[in-house]
């Protein structure tokens, strides 16, 4: 699986919407992509694919913008990326949305799809069970840590006085 700059594009836009805490307040478009540096009309496009999917919702007009239509803990990592990408499998004969059969004489033992479902089942297993809960959990985590790592910086003229 390689993901697309859409489905890049999609899960920034999605994570910076978690991280908004976007179920209470509506975000600009240009907001988004000011802050995650993505082409503000390719994202018009890709927020409004999420919204069709029922994964965002919209408000129009003055104050408009988008919000997540679910709380973070009910949307995953494989909804985005299904719903901007599709399929998660590297190669046909193992997707579960698009199959197509393989070209081998035994698909039941065929070395590379068993090993290539091997890769769709982990990549799928770990975009299933994380959430933008669980991102934003992280990314937290993380911001938190930064701060405590980080030596506060003082001035030299702080220091000679």
């Amino acid at each position: 699986m390689k993901l697309s700059k859409r489905g890049e594009y999609g899960l920034k836009a999605m994570i910076d919407l978690a991280l908004s805490d976007s179920l209470s307040r509506v975000i600009q478009i240009k907001t988004i992509a000011t802050r995650e540096q993505i082409p503000v009309k390719f994202l018009e496009q890709i927020l409004l694919t999420l919204k069709n999917a029922g994964l965002l919702q919209s408000k129009k007009g003055i104050g408009g913008g988008y919000y997540l239509a679910r709380p973070l803990s009910e949307i995953t990592l494989g909804q985005i990326v299904r719903v901007l990408d599709g399929t998660l499998a590297p190669i046909r004969c193992v997707s579960k949305i698009a199959y197509e059969e393989c070209v081998c004489s035994d698909q039941e033992t065929c070395g590379l799809r068993l090993a290539m479902l091997d890769v769709r089942n982990a990549i799928a297993n770990i975009l299933d069970a994380t959430t933008l809960a669980d991102v934003a959990a992280r990314v937290n985590s993380a911001k938190q840590h930064k701060k405590i790592a980080s030596p506060v910086k003082t001035d030299a003229r702080t220091l000679a006085t």
